[in-house]
């Protein structure tokens, strides 16, 4: 299905959101039709250090970048986006507390960011383990910073009177939680009737696409011609614990 939307877009796909993508041969398909992408969210997906490394040229024009929760790719995935990514402004790296558990404190991650994605204005870096020194460079680093989310990053401890003074246009999150993440339009889509289900959605917002919507409206004219498909949204969802949202941690997409 995914390939299929992607090869449809003809070059012209400018935003994409996938969760859960499964290997990095369709990763690798993806970049061969990134050369319009500004936009891309992969959380939750299987991809590794090795093809990001060999394929991060070809996402050049991507401003906004979301790899929460990939565990498979760490400091060299993000240091080759960095270095080919030349216009990132946004990036989401939160990771899942169950992930970071138990782990020793790790700043590559961290330090690779600061090293090259110097235009950054939002970063999410929420439940990684990094240390007050990592995030000092990154502020260092990225003067352009607005945002920053660091909830459960317990190790940083950041003078808030420093930030103010050096950073007025900073907005540091956390590392205290106060509360449970915000539930997003990912969470309105997800109804798990058993630890095994699967649910797939996908939504197209594109020029004239839009109006093939309508109940009473069929859906064959949706891969005319004249329609160009810009935007696409692959939302996956398999089975979970229930149990994990009691703990007041954030939900993986």
């Amino acid at each position: 299905m995914l390939r299929m939307l992607i090869a449809r877009s003809s070059g012209s796909l400018r935003k994409l959101s996938v969760s859960g993508l499964n290997n990095d041969l369709i990763f690798s398909f993806l970049a061969e039709h990134a050369g319009s992408l500004q936009s891309l969210r992969l959380p939750r997906s299987e991809i590794s250090d090795v093809i990001v490394e060999q394929i991060a040229g070809k996402f050049s024009t991507i401003t906004f970048l979301d790899v929460s929760y990939c565990i498979k790719i760490g400091a060299r995935a993000l240091e080759a986006l960095g270095k080919n990514c030349k216009m990132l402004v946004g990036l989401c790296r939160n990771m899942h507390p169950l992930d970071t558990a138990g782990k020793p404190p790790e700043d590559d991650e961290a330090l690779a960011i600061a090293a090259t994605m110097p235009k950054l204005k939002h970063l999410e870096m929420a439940y990684h383990l990094i240390s007050t020194a990592s995030i000092l460079q990154i502020l260092s680093s990225c003067p352009e910073l607005e945002f920053l989310d660091l909830r459960g990053c317990w190790s940083v401890i950041l003078d808030d009177k420093l930030v103010k003074e050096k950073f007025p246009k900073l907005k540091v999150l956390g590392p205290l939680v106060e509360d449970f993440y915000e539930r997003n339009d990912w969470d309105e889509c997800s109804d798990f009737s058993d630890a095994s289900s699967e649910y797939l959605a996908w939504e197209f917002m594109a020029g004239g696409v839009g109006d093939y919507f309508d109940d009473d409206e069929s859906f064959d004219g949706m891969w005319d011609d004249e329609a160009s498909l810009e935007e696409l949204e692959l939302r996956f969802y398999e089975g979970v614990d229930e149990d994990v949202g009691d703990y007041g941690w954030p939900p993986s997409p």
